[in-house]
């Protein structure tokens, strides 16, 4: 483990993200809101302990490697998320508990979405603007940006750009170099942030509400800058329209985008296992759901209806959390459904949180191999997509996902209810924050704000092991992992 090495990134880092309260500082000016004052302390804070990392160990050139990536990314994200709590625990507007800060701080850098404000509509512009941004820097991932900049610092990126990216398949690159790999990404994030926002202010919305919920939509977020999330614009119908097609695209591989772009061609999309399998999915839930709702008669058009449910498949199921509704009051078995389908989430190498599509693809297949097995016991079964057999490496690695997933999600369940916490709101809560998801069941349909300290404690971490993907941060319990 190379200390000196991973302190001295870790500092560049920090000093990188102290630039992120520029713009809440300027959006603070621009609207005189008042609360410049917690978001200058916080950069000040923020770039002093990065450069009192970094002057020690400025000196240390050393090639990164793969533990050292790993740890970095941990360290970042964890850090990351404490020192992102400095603008919300400063404020005097929100009067946070240090806790409740860390919460909303990482619940915003994971993309969760889950929240302890309300009456989020009478904050200062600068905080509004900030809780935004933070989704839209976790989106991509703030690691990625920073491996697309760091050859020009002397630091090698390949081993944070692995440990960073999620799906079970984490050595494709899209270009020969990884640093070109990164700006690929993030030029095409930027894109899609870019006219997301243009689609919304086209839509009706005002140029703040525009630019900030294409943050929260490109990076499937979740944070609004109204209470009533998307239903605050439910006399602008074509607002939903836009919020569906860009959730629905920033929940497919990035890397698909990129071919898309590449060739100029969008056939790459229909040749995708996993992308048919994500559109399909959220079609067959949006089905029944706009189904059920029509025969209990829970909207008063047909129109009314289909785009309620096309909304809240889409956001759902691609783990945004936008809501247009309460849907975790509607009749029946439809909230748990919107919930499971969140455990499948976006596809491996996109914005989206849950276990993802091709994990979800690869698990079916399995299962479907082992019925094959009973009936013909000597027969030679591999599993494809497409026309490609998958090698056993990413299969055995994806059954020890969904075990270390199942194993960790029933554990955070049972602390909960241990603290005192009923058993739906419970399993909602743990679902919403591993999945990166945000809204929940139960008391948490609305908001987090009336859990206990020690809750938004386990759920804060739940939102660290989903955005990770689990197994980046189980590495470090691993004896193995800190033998030289």
């Amino acid at each position: 483990m190379q200390l000196s090495v991973i302190q001295r990134i870790l500092g560049i880092l920090l000093m990188i993200f102290s630039f992120t309260m520029l713009p809440p500082m300027l959006v603070s000016i621009l609207y005189a809101d008042g609360a410049l004052t917690p978001f200058f302390y916080a950069f000040a804070v923020t770039l002093i302990t990065g450069m009192l990392f970094w002057l020690p160990v400025q000196a240390h050139h050393k090639d990164l490697r793969l533990r050292d990536g790993f740890v970095i990314v941990i360290l970042f994200w964890s850090v990351l998320g404490l020192f992102g709590a400095l603008p919300f625990y400063l404020s005097d507007r929100l009067q946070m508990p240090l806790i409740d800060a860390i919460f909303e701080s990482i619940s915003g850098l994971t993309t969760t979405g889950a929240t302890v404000l309300s009456g989020i509509d009478y904050l200062p512009k600068s905080i509004l603007f900030y809780r935004q941004q933070l989704q839209w820097l976790g989106g991509m991932g703030i690691i990625v940006l920073a491996v697309a900049i760091m050859p020009m610092l002397g630091i090698g990126g390949m081993q944070m750009y692995r440990a960073e990216t999620p799906g079970p398949v984490k050595d494709t690159k899209l270009t020969p170099r990884i640093t070109e790999t990164a700006k690929a990404l993030w030029y095409i994030y930027l894109t899609l942030t870019v006219v997301c926002a243009l689609s919304y202010w086209g839509a009706g919305m005002d140029l703040f509400d525009a630019i900030t919920h294409s943050f929260s939509t490109v990076a499937i977020g979740g944070y609004s800058t109204h209470d009533a999330s998307m239903g605050y614009f439910m006399d602008q119908p074509m607002v939903e329209v836009v919020a569906i097609i860009f959730m629905f695209i920033s929940g497919i591989n990035f890397s698909l985008h990129f071919t898309a772009w590449h060739h100029r061609s969008l056939g790459n999309y229909l040749l995708d296992s996993e992308f048919k399998a994500y559109v399909t999915i959220l079609l067959l839930v949006a089905v029944v759901t706009t189904t059920y709702l029509y025969h209990q008669g829970v909207f008063e058009s047909t129109g009314q209806t289909i785009i309620n449910s096309l909304f809240q498949t889409v956001s759902i199921g691609t783990t945004t959390g936008f809501t247009t509704h309460s849907y975790h009051l509607w009749p029946g078995f439809l909230p748990v459904l919107l919930l499971f389908t969140s455990f499948i989430g976006g596809c491996a190498g996109s914005t989206g949180g849950g276990m993802k599509v091709i994990r979800f693809v690869l698990l079916l297949k399995q299962g479907r191999r082992e019925v094959m097995r009973v009936i013909h016991p000597n027969a030679v079964i591999p599993i494809k997509l497409g026309n490609k057999a998958i090698p056993n490496r990413v299969l055995d690695a994806v059954w020890g996902f969904f075990a270390a997933y199942v194993a960790l999600f029933s554990f955070m369940l049972l602390l909960l209810m241990f603290d005192g916490m009923d058993q739906i709101t419970a399993f909602s809560a743990v679902a919403a924050c591993m999945n990166n998801l945000g809204p929940g069941l139960g008391e948490v349909g609305s908001n987090y704000a009336d859990i206990s300290d020690s809750a938004k404690g386990i759920l804060s971490a739940a939102m660290l092991l989903g955005r990770l993907e689990i197994f980046t941060l189980l590495v470090l319990f691993t004896p193995a992992f800190w033998r030289s």
